[in-house]
């Protein structure tokens, strides 16, 4: 088991920037791909990126890219979203998970935090 704690979501303005993290306990921390997802109101959950166990391979939504930046610290046991250059579109709970392998669909990830709300006000 993988346990997973989200912290540092909150509310801000557009164009503004949040830095999310997300601290893990339990197994081996540094075996498994991280991944985030974000779920908005009445819509299904969604990819943001993924980054494999050595931080060697990140994958990005393209709604994303080149805005949020996916990172981890193996030592600290912890993942995190840089969200820069925030739009209202991206407000969500945002979720981290953890995978075997790199995955970009959510039923593949094994373990899931509770998630943090972000809120981007116009």
């Amino acid at each position: 088991q993988v346990q997973l704690v989200e912290s540092g979501g909150g509310l801000v303005q557009a164009g503004g920037s949040l830095r999310l993290s997300c601290a893990a306990s339990g197994r081996t921390f540094s075996g498994y791909a991280m991944g985030w997802f974000r779920q908005a109101p009445g819509k299904e959950r969604e990819f943001v990126a993924t980054i494999s166990w050595n931080g060697g391979t990140i994958y990005y939504e393209d709604s994303v890219e080149g805005r949020f930046t996916i990172s981890r610290d193996n030592a600290k046991n912890t993942v995190y979203l840089q969200m820069n250059s925030l739009k209202p579109e991206d407000t969500a709970v945002y979720y981290c998970a953890a995978a075997e392998d790199l995955f970009v669909v959510s039923k593949d990830y094994d373990f899931w935090g509770q998630g943090t709300q972000v809120t981007v006000s116009s």
